[in-house]
Parts: C-alpha cells; structure tokens; sequence
C-alpha cells in the first residue's frame, strides 16, 4: 500500500513501524492486520488486538488515539471505503474539540465511510478529494 500510494504524492509514504516518530510531510500505513495507534510523546505503536468492526487494521482506533493524545489539535479525514470505520473514531476526535472532514460523494469511488462519518453529524467539511490538503494546509497555519 505505502509503494502505491507513494506513485500519488510528493509525501513521503511509509509502512508505520513500532516506536516511529511522526515527522512532517509523511504518511504512515498500518501494516496489515495492526492497529496503527498514535501516541501522546509523537510515537506510533502497533497493535493486534482485536477486529473492530470485522477490522484490522481501524480507522476507529486510529483515530480514538489521536482524539485522546492531540485532543482539540486533532484532525480526522475520512476518504473512500466501504463499511462504516471510521464514524466512531470521529464522534472522539468531535468530543475532544477536533476537527472532522469526509469526502464528498462525487469524488468518492466508495462512499460508505464518508457516508457513515456524515450521519454521525460530526463532520465539519464535506469536500471533493481535491480540495482537502487545502484545508489541511489553512487548519493548521
């Protein structure tokens, strides 16, 4: 998945390994069947506790973690997929102050995510894939 996605953009795209750093303008992939889990100290940690929602690795967890260690700085994206992961880990990052966006339908090849994240009345943008690093880049300057 990181060699795919990294044919996709300048960032730098790499498969998350245990105690790894967060460093600007990188992407972490969960290996497969982890749990991707972000710490406090700016770690990253890998789990294989249990499926949630048939999952492994969770959207959910994912972003249960960041709610809980980034508290309002956190920011959710929701893209493309099927299933509802996702939804609850953003009704976290909603309660701790955070900020939540999902892909709009039309750029969406699988809208079940966005869809799932939408219903929760949680997002605050719904946008076109092509738009989101922009409002990543004004959220955070």
């Amino acid at each position: 998945m990181a060699e795919i996605l990294s044919r996709q953009t300048p960032l730098k795209v790499k498969q998350a390994q245990e105690g790894d750093y967060l460093a600007p303008a990188t992407v972490y992939i969960a290996p497969p069947d982890r749990h991707l889990l972000v710490n406090s100290d700016g770690t990253l940690s890998l789990t294989k506790s249990e499926l949630v929602h048939f999952l492994r690795p969770s959207a959910d967890l994912l972003f249960e973690s960041v709610a809980a260690s980034y508290k309002d700085r956190a920011i959710a994206v929701v893209l493309t997929g099927t299933g509802s992961d996702g939804a609850m880990g953003i009704q976290a990052i909603k309660k701790m102050g955070g900020i939540a966006i999902a892909q709009d339908k039309t750029t969406a090849k699988f809208f079940g995510m966005p869809f799932a994240a939408i219903q929760t009345g949680d997002v605050d943008f719904i946008l076109p894939v092509h738009e989101i690093s922009a409002i990543l880049v004004t959220l955070v300057t």
